[in-house]
């Protein structure tokens, strides 16, 4: 089915820039858009801008603009004059009672065609952003493709159209009502990449030596940084569904698996899951839990108190090569750190993070950091 939107012009030669009631005027249908553009700037909103070329005549010329089953927000639409803005005027709108149109009446001081662009927001069109990796055999770099999904349920055919998200290249598409389309826009061939090994101790058992097996996996991610050197840092990423692979060696690839990114804003960093990993084990133990600065009601009850809290955790890497854990730990209400033997960064209020560097093992002999916290948590309710 074609286009489903139709604009005509009735071309009223009037010495003013006022207008007498008369009855609405259909004329024959004005040529089609000389240029279109889809902006998906917006997550939420697909905004249409399309340039006509209206051949204006001196006075006031009446403009018919319908979109029956057409998935356009009336409130939305917009007309701009551009070859002659200080020569055109738009003097009012109007909305047919019961039609899916508008009649815009435009005061001309001369006879002239004129160029302008009409934007809408469309309903139901839609975008999605998925990602392509290839991680080399090292596991140092990416290569990344980004692609756009577009679908089109508008009711409206668009048989070229120059689309722009708010990153990467603005590229030439067309698309017809009901029809989805895939399209490459963003290729980062070396992306440069950190494998992170993630443990959180609200998620992850503290003592796997009191388990049945004392090797528990470990989240395991892929960590990027949105910025220039990465060959990125132009524009935020969007979230999207990112399918990850890695390079063989032998020509082939690996599938990893794939994980769902959010927003990426410029600077800030991203982490995809590949799996888990038994390379690193971490045993940690509450060593001490005591109470201390006991406040008493009248009846001698316990109604608040401070505590006095170490834990240690013992970090073992069995790999050949080094990596990174990033270690998160957390401490609930109001609390003090009084000691701890490796650097954190506080996250929120009561989340610590430890980024913790390790050696590659020596032998049979894995490389091991030793971690330990002692702090007080204040104003404890029984």
């Amino acid at each position: 089915m074609k286009r489903r939107m139709i604009m005509t012009l009735a071309a009223a030669v009037l010495p003013a820039l006022t207008l007498p009631a008369q009855a609405r005027t259909k004329l024959a249908a004005l040529p089609d858009r000389d240029a279109t553009v889809i902006r998906l700037d917006n997550p939420a909103f697909t905004l249409i801008e399309e340039q006509r070329v209206l051949t204006l005549q001196r006075g006031v010329n009446q403009v018919d603009f319908s979109w029956q089953g057409v998935a356009i927000d009336p409130d939305s639409i917009r007309l701009a004059a551009l070859d002659h803005p200080d020569r055109v005027r738009l003097l009012n709108v109007s909305y047919p009672p019961g039609e899916a149109a508008l009649v815009w009446e435009i005061a001309a001081d001369g006879d002239f065609a004129e160029t302008v662009r009409i934007s809408y927001l469309l309903g139901q069109i839609d975008r999605l952003v998925t990602y392509q990796a290839v991680a080399d055999k090292q596991e140092t770099k990416l290569n990344l493709s980004s692609y756009l999904v577009l679908r089109n349920f508008s009711g409206e055919d668009f048989d070229m159209a120059r689309v722009r998200l708010d990153y990467g290249e603005a590229f030439e598409q067309g698309i017809a009502h009901e029809q989805t389309r895939q399209t490459l826009f963003l290729k980062a061939p070396e992306v440069p990449i950190t494998k992170i090994w993630t443990w959180d101790s609200d998620l992850l058992p503290w003592d796997p030596e009191r388990l049945e097996s004392r090797n528990i996996g470990i989240p395991v991610r892929y960590r990027m940084v949105n910025e220039p050197k990465s060959g990125l840092g132009e524009f935020a990423l969007w979230g999207g569904k990112m399918r990850l692979y890695q390079d063989d060696g032998s020509g082939g690839t690996i599938f990893l698996g794939e994980d769902h990114t959010a927003l990426v804003p410029v600077g800030e960093k991203t982490e995809v899951y590949i799996g888990d990993s038994r390379d690193l084990v971490i045993t940690q133990r509450k060593m001490q839990d005591r109470q201390i600065n006991i406040r008493r009601n009248k009846k001698e009850q316990v109604v608040l108190y401070d505590t006095d809290e170490i834990i240690t955790a013992k970090i073992e890497n069995f790999k050949d090569s080094p990596a990174v854990l990033t270690m998160i730990q957390h401490i609930p209400g109001q609390w003090e750190m009084k000691s701890c033997s490796l650097d954190y960064t506080l996250k929120d209020a009561s989340t610590l993070e430890f980024e913790i560097a390790l050696p590659a093992r020596k032998g049979d002999k894995p490389a091991v950091r030793e971690l330990e916290m002692r702090y007080s948590r204040r104003n404890v309710r029984p």
